[in-house]
């Protein structure tokens, strides 16, 4: 018996985190021990990102961020990146049925114009299928930035001051979480 079921099973409420956020990192170590091309790391890591996603829903998790593909991961040589764009296609393509059967929705973060037209449009597609679950929230950084993040927070706030929404001598740490990409997802308890 797994782990979701014995808690299940005795109804214990173990003290989970609320948001789990995963940097997925060392996709290129892992195949280098192993003799193999860089793209079996990512595609081993995809393969565990399913368990995760899984066992996340199953133990009543909220949300879950993967950190998958950040703004620095474009200067990676541009086979990689063709390889990586294609594995997040076929991902998309595959894991949207099981989202769904888990009652899972999936949103995105990061700066989508910079994503090639066919994946924002596959990423679109599996975003508006799952927009109705109301499980375990899953969100992709996808040419993410915590830096460019808090600029485009920032220039909200600012527009809320320009139009005299905002008093910026009333400014809290609030306001500013709200205007991150991360608004509506409770804060990150863990993370891996």
């Amino acid at each position: 018996m797994d782990l979701a079921a014995l808690l299940k099973r005795y109804r214990l409420k173990p003290n989970l985190p609320k948001h789990v956020a995963i940097i997925m990192d060392g996709n290129g170590r892992w195949p280098k021990k192993r003799r193999l091309p860089r793209i079996a790391g990512h595609r081993a890591g995809a393969l565990s990102i399913r368990e995760i996603v899984g066992l996340a829903g199953e133990l009543g998790i909220e949300a879950l961020t993967l950190y998958a593909f950040s703004t620095e991961n474009w200067k990676r040589p541009a086979q990689e990146i063709r390889l990586l764009m294609q594995l997040l296609k076929q991902y998309l393509r595959s894991e949207t049925r099981e989202l769904l059967r888990n009652n899972v929705s999936l949103r995105s973060i990061g700066r989508r114009e910079d994503l090639p037209s066919n994946i924002r449009e596959e990423l679109d597609r599996a975003i508006r299928a799952t927009s109705h679950c109301r499980g375990l929230k899953l969100t992709l950084a996808l040419s993410y930035s915590g830096r460019a993040d808090l600029v485009g927070a920032l220039k909200r706030i600012a527009g809320e001051v320009r139009k005299g929404r905002l008093d910026p001598a009333t400014l809290t740490e609030g306001a500013v979480t709200r205007a991150l990409s991360t608004a509506g997802l409770p804060e990150v308890d863990l993370l891996i």
